[in-house]
């Protein structure tokens, strides 16, 4: 690998033209400038000056050498730029986070204008990963800053060199067509009130399905499910039929149509959203900034999701939209 110092060395004579001038900027001897370019020479397997005169010239390979090291320095110089960021506590450069598809739309979405308005030399880079890859990726070094939902109730594990912190808790509710006779009743429904109903539902093996079960889980009679359908939005369509309820976590749910209405549980499946960082980075103003929004929306979702005591639940086309309201994570 090239060192610095010696590509350094080849800057500073390749713009002064003598090895004693570039010593004099450099605060070297000429010698020891002379074995920096000697030490570069056996890295790259060919010289890079040549005499002339008094002085020395680049060869070709020397100019090419110069010519692209412009961007190794600009990179060098960005790498002071983002420590002294992290001295200052100033987000600044490209955050790389990783998270699962409604925890994008449901969680980082909603928060990414805020970060956009207040730290315009922060860019997020997002990526569609499920937890176990996105743990990976993080844990490898190739992203920053993951959200992962637990998997049947237990918290994805992470390596010791990763921190976590919850940043919410996603709820599952009952939607339904307003002319349905649970739309009437008063909320919060229970297992008992939703036995004999018709359902959509995603498919075994999904997380969502698992929910559905519990939701009759001690009741004999089994759930009527006329239609396995993964994409939520399609699962809406067809409770808008009125022939059938879905279960719907908030963080997938879509924006409800016209005549569409939710009614949350007395006991309603429940799901935990984690962020996850290398603790090596945890001074890193921009994860910081990140974790910060995400708690503050966590925080104001947990309020609203006490609305299991709402009489009146969430009603299509007026809907009363809240933060809360944003879905599952699949």
């Amino acid at each position: 690998m090239i060192e610095v110092g010696a590509l350094r060395a080849l800057r500073s004579v390749a713009a002064l033209g003598t090895l004693a001038r570039a010593a004099d900027e450099l605060g070297f001897t000429a010698s020891a400038v002379s074995q920096q370019i000697k030490r570069l020479e056996r890295q790259i397997g060919m010289p890079v000056l040549a005499p002339a005169g008094r002085g020395v010239v680049l060869t070709p390979a020397g100019q090419a050498v110069v010519d692209s090291s412009l961007e190794v320095f600009q990179a060098l110089e960005r790498c002071a730029e983002a420590a002294q960021s992290v001295a200052e506590g100033a987000p600044r450069g490209v955050l790389r986070v990783v998270a699962f598809s409604t925890g994008i739309r449901g969680l980082l979405a909603p928060v990414h204008p805020r970060l956009l308005e207040r730290y315009p030399d922060l860019r997020l880079h997002i990526t569609e990963q499920d937890p176990d890859q996105a743990v990976h990726s993080v844990d490898a070094g190739t992203a920053d800053l993951a959200l992962l939902h637990d998997a049947d109730g237990l918290p994805a594990p992470l390596s010791p060199a990763l921190s976590r912190r919850l940043v919410h808790t996603d709820l599952g509710d009952v939607v339904m067509a307003g002319t349905h006779p649970l739309a009437r009743t008063e909320p919060p429904l229970d297992g008992a009130d939703l036995a004999g109903q018709a359902w959509v539902t995603s498919p075994p093996g999904t997380v969502c399905h698992q929910w559905f079960r519990r939701l009759f889980a001690g009741l004999t009679e089994e759930p009527d499910v006329r239609h396995l359908v993964d994409d939520f939005s399609t699962q809406l369509s067809l409770v808008a039929s009125g022939e059938v309820l879905a279960l719907i976590p908030r963080l997938a749910r879509p924006p409800l149509a016209e005549g569409l209405v939710v009614r949350p549980l007395r006991r309603p499946p429940t799901r935990e959203v984690h962020a996850a960082w290398r603790r090596s980075a945890e001074a890193s103003p921009a994860i910081r900034a990140v974790l910060a929004e995400l708690r503050s929306a966590g925080e104001h979702a947990g309020h609203v999701d006490e609305g299991p005591g709402d009489p009146h639940g969430v009603v299509g086309g007026e809907e009363r939209q809240r933060a809360s309201d944003l879905g599952e994570t699949r």
